[in-house]
């Protein structure tokens, strides 16, 4: 478990010391994978199978985050998990690309002591339609964190 703990932290340290040289969606794949590889590990019973459902996820949610959303869409994604209301989507147009996005988050659930929320996103990018299911748990300074 502390050989996971540690390999991860060491990885998302290199991943985050060379994102200048990646763009947007490897960050995010990375970042993602990483992230999730760590959660899959500490909240699994079999700690490498979780740490591989973990990174994949992660992974796969954090390259289509990292290759189509900017700063602006996370805080719409944010703005839908703290104000909408469960099932009430939030709809919005990223004037800079383009792109159409729709937040859709579900009843908020205590696990971990932490606020959750799961949250479908659907982005339509240059005419291509993405879904996203994820998970977000919600920090004490009021920020919301996709998990998965």
């Amino acid at each position: 478990m502390k050989k996971i703990i540690v390999s991860a932290v060491l990885t998302t340290f290199l991943l985050g010391s060379v994102a200048g040289c990646a763009d947007k969606a490897q960050t995010g794949a990375g970042v993602g994978a990483m992230t999730g590889a760590t959660i899959g590990a500490l909240t699994s019973k079999n700690k490498g199978l979780g740490a591989v459902l973990g990174a994949g996820i992660g992974g796969l949610l954090g390259y289509a985050i990292g290759n189509e959303m900017d700063k602006g869409d996370r805080a719409q994604i944010g703005k839908a998990l703290e104000e909408q209301p469960s099932g009430k989507p939030l709809a919005w147009k990223n004037p800079d690309t383009g792109a159409h996005y729709e937040a859709t988050p579900g009843t908020p659930y205590m696990q971990q002591d932490k606020v959750y929320r799961d949250i479908l996103i659907k982005a339509n990018v240059d005419g291509q339609e993405k879904d996203v299911k994820a998970k977000a748990y919600r920090n004490p300074d009021g920020t919301w964190v996709l998990v998965q």
